[in-house]
């Protein structure tokens, strides 16, 4: 069967990979569709990204759905021809952290498509994919393309868990790609009153005025429109930060108000932050990694009709044409927001 892998920066190809045998609690799976995530574009563009670099060719891809086409012997909750989303997680269940049900921080973690152990954990972008049954949630209901978008909405339900009660409270998102956009969803569904969003790129603040914020700001043609929010001591209860830049980040703390809170989304590498405003304002700053619990929740919030992630998918793409599906990723000019690879 084919695979698309990464073999270094800018090389990205579509090679042969075998298809293991099922075991007795596990599932075959034709992959319909896959999501291109931005850390699959660090892989692709850097060939990692921080300290975690490509040893070895790795399989990419961790935003997937398919069809189940095989069953072994010991799985009850499947059926031939189900549509799942497939979280790409796969903790132990066994190490300390899984024990104290923090499953996203597993130390023998198996996350598709990930460079940070050696041997690589190989990604999801494969027509064929056997997963264990515990990692498909059932997405009847759900065409493919949405079914596809469950595991970056984990990924914000996880950062909302993170904030805390945030009913009622003022919402700042720095960043508007796919995870900014979809945190404007989640904040929403969670509650929040007023939601601002910041980004560099009018055209990716589209998107976030399309899903229902209330006030958009491009933040390289339009400073002081954020500066007005940094008078006195701030004004935002919370801030979600999805861009990984040092401005960004600096933005969040001078907005938030004392005893704000700031979410730290964005994996843009070791920065330098103004902690003077962090002590004498007193902030909360929480890190927000992976999800665990979230995932089957994204998926039931999607087949509620409680969140509609269709308005974030512009592209669809042939998978025999990822190299085009990526670059298009790549360049705002396109105007993409989540470009989805077709199996």
């Amino acid at each position: 069967m084919k695979s698309i892998k990464i073999h270094g920066a800018m090389d990205l190809r579509i090679d042969d990979y075998p298809l293991e045998k099922i075991s007795s609690n596990q599932v075959e799976i034709s992959i319909a569709t896959g999501g291109i995530c931005g850390t699959d574009l660090h892989y692709y563009k850097h060939g990692g990204f921080g300290y975690i670099k490509l040893k070895e060719p790795m399989v990419l891809g961790h935003e997937v759905s398919g069809h189940v086409t095989k069953l072994g012997p010991k799985v009850t909750n499947l059926s031939i021809g189900q549509l799942v989303s497939v979280s790409p997680s796969r903790p132990c269940n066994k190490c300390m952290f899984c024990l104290e049900g923090n499953q996203n921080h597993c130390i023998n973690m198996k996350f598709y498509g990930s460079a940070m152990p050696f041997p690589h954990i190989q990604g999801a972008f494969r027509e064929r994919l056997v997963a264990e049954d515990y990692q498909c949630v059932a997405a009847d209901g759900l065409s493919p393309e949405e079914a596809a978008m469950a595991e970056p909405l984990a990924v914000c339900l996880h950062a909302i868990k993170q904030a805390g009660d945030i009913f009622g409270k003022k919402v700042l998102i720095i960043g508007s790609g796919p995870i900014g956009t979809l945190g404007v969803l989640s904040a929403r569904r969670a509650g929040a009153e007023e939601i601002l969003v910041t980004d560099i790129s009018d055209k990716a603040l589209e998107f976030s005025n399309l899903v229902g914020a209330d006030k958009v700001i491009n933040t390289s043609k339009n400073y002081p429109q954020i500066e007005k929010f940094q008078v006195g001591k701030g004004y935002f209860d919370l801030a979600i930060e999805c861009s990984g830049s040092a401005s960004g980040i600096n933005d969040a703390i001078k907005c938030l108000k004392p005893k704000g809170t700031l979410i730290q989304l964005g994996l843009g590498g070791d920065i330098l932050m103004p902690l003077v405003s962090v002590t004498t304002k007193e902030l909360n700053i929480k890190g927000s990694f992976r999800f665990h619990s979230e995932f089957e929740l994204a998926v039931k919030m999607m087949k509620k009709k409680l969140i509609d992630v269709k308005p974030l998918i512009t592209h669809s793409i042939p998978f025999q044409n990822a190299e085009q599906g990526f670059k298009i990723a790549m360049d705002e000019k396109e105007n993409s927001m989540k470009v989805q690879l077709i199996f």
